[in-house]
């Protein structure tokens, strides 16, 4: 199964009042794994961003002045994002405004004649009903570290969708896709340019503990008149010389 988790980020909310993209950024999943391929670019909308736009993702105009027109990394998008999956939070808001430059740089049909598209704000409504299922409530929620994101970005936030996506999906431990600019505070291993945090430290029982405990299962196996499972698996794992542990 491939993937692309995405985000955009765009001059204003309105694409029907002619706003237009300046930020497209997505990443690859394999198998529900990273593949570490993404596809980010910046874009010139050819208008003025919006001073809302403009304080929710620190984009000011003269940055995008040099950058390429959408018309100029059509094909390159399409062939990153063909036949695969689309995940996208709030999907009708990013899918309306790729429409809309995919009508402009020509004839390219939709996006949903390139990739399906899965809304993970429209799972997280049916998971949690009545709650807050902003990108930054999810994070919260699930887990997921978004502390470096002070402002939205096009890559940051689909890496940190896919990590809402995973756990939403799995109950998985979260595999933090989201880079950290800074030095990390939780121990992390490296998984193809992405990262995942380590497992947890194992705590085993002390020699105390343990005969405590095994005083415990003998009491409850005596109440049960030998009946416990897990002494019938010991008597069967003796008697074929195997571990049950």
């Amino acid at each position: 199964m491939r993937q692309i988790v995405l985000d955009t980020e765009t001059t204003g909310l309105e694409v029907r009042q002619g706003h237009r993209l300046i930020e497209i950024g997505a990443v690859e999943l394999l198998e529900r794994r990273p593949s570490g391929r993404t596809f980010h670019t910046y874009l010139n909308p050819g208008r003025a961003i919006d001073e809302g736009a403009r304080a929710v993702t620190g984009i000011e105009d003269e940055f995008l002045l040099d950058k390429p027109k959408f018309a100029e990394v059509v094909h390159d998008f399409l062939d990153f994002i063909r036949g695969a999956e689309l995940i996208i939070h709030n999907a009708s808001f990013d899918v309306g405004f790729l429409n809309a430059e995919l009508a402009m740089a020509g004839d390219y049909g939709k996006v949903t004649d390139h990739a399906t598209v899965l809304d993970t704000l429209v799972m997280a409504r049916e998971r949690y009903p009545g709650q807050r299922n902003s990108l930054d409530a999810l994070c919260k929620r699930l887990g997921v570290d978004n502390t470096h994101r002070d402002l939205h970005g096009g890559l940051l936030d689909a890496q940190l969708l896919a990590d809402v996506y995973l756990y939403m999906t799995t109950g998985q431990v979260v595999l933090d896709l989201a880079f950290d600019a800074g030095a990390p505070s939780r121990n992390h291993v490296s998984l193809q340019g992405f990262t995942i945090t380590a497992r947890p430290k194992v705590l085993r029982a002390n020699e105390a503990e343990a005969a405590l405990h095994e005083q415990r299962l003998q009491a409850i196996d005596k109440a049960s008149n030998g009946a416990t499972v897990w002494r019938t698996l010991v008597d069967e794992s003796v008697e074929s010389g195997q571990s049950v542990a």
